[in-house]
């Protein structure tokens, strides 16, 4: 264990990397056990306010990865900056996605459906960096032959078509494989090949005229999510809490 963390981790200079992520996921575990405790009024632990206003975790993990941020920049790399910052950093991320659905609806959703979203960018951050733990390099350049990458058109040319991928992915609807395409060529490449989802601009633009297209991609989305919205569901309420069931429409 000792030469495989030497040799592929602390040799090509990834230990902040790993230090970040390792507290980015003990944040997000440790928060979201903090907050199911208060949601379920056990333990000693409660919501922290300044006087009539809640103050969210995001608060103090903006701040923190802010710090961590710009310590990592001013560190140069040197010394024992570089680690402290990737774990300020680590636990800040932590912070503001635990709350990532709040941002985007700019709304208290933690505990709603639309909540799932956090759980959702929480793992996806974290296997995006596992794959640049393991090796990966962002749009596909870890593909390239070093004669390549000494030459800039061919390593551009790589680069755009591995992002052109990315977007038609993007645009189909298929927007984890868009991303984990950013990192993994080959699966930007097989969602810009699927058919889109119904409702995304590709199938808009180019199935409007086409109806054995469109019923077919009908069909095969509603077998995917027939086939893996359960054990999504349920490994996001393992993770992340069961939303709180949606209130009735207050009556007029």
């Amino acid at each position: 264990m000792g030469q495989w963390l030497e040799r592929n981790i602390i040799e090509p200079g990834k230990l902040p990397l790993l230090l970040a992520l390792t507290a980015f996921v003990v944040t997000f575990v440790v928060t979201r056990t903090i907050t199911r405790l208060i949601r379920a009024g056990k333990g000693p632990f409660g919501n922290v306010t300044a006087g009539s206003v809640h103050i969210h975790h995001v608060v103090p993990g903006v701040i923190l990865t802010v710090v961590g941020g710009f310590g990592a920049v001013a560190s140069g790399g040197h010394g024992f900056g570089p680690y402290l910052s990737a774990v300020l950093f680590g636990v800040g991320a932590g912070l503001v996605l635990d709350e990532f659905a709040l941002i985007l609806h700019l709304d208290d959703v933690y505990w709603s459906e639309d909540g799932r979203k956090s759980v959702e960018m929480v793992v996806l951050t974290a296997a995006l960096v596992v794959l640049l733990l393991a090796g990966f390099a962002p749009f596909g350049v870890n593909d390239l032959s070093q004669q390549e990458l000494q030459n800039r058109a061919g390593a551009l040319t790589g680069v755009a078509a591995n992002f052109g991928f990315a977007l038609i992915a993007l645009s189909k609807g298929k927007v984890r494989l868009a991303v984990f395409g950013v990192i993994v060529p080959v699966v930007a490449l097989v969602g810009s090949l699927r058919l889109a989802r119904p409702g995304s601009p590709w199938a808009r633009r180019f199935y409007r005229r086409r109806p054995r297209a469109r019923a077919k991609a009908l069909l095969r989305s509603y077998r995917h999510d027939r086939r893996w919205s359960r054990p999504t569901r349920a490994i996001q309420d393992w993770l992340g809490g069961k939303p709180d069931p949606p209130r009735p429409p207050e009556r007029l």
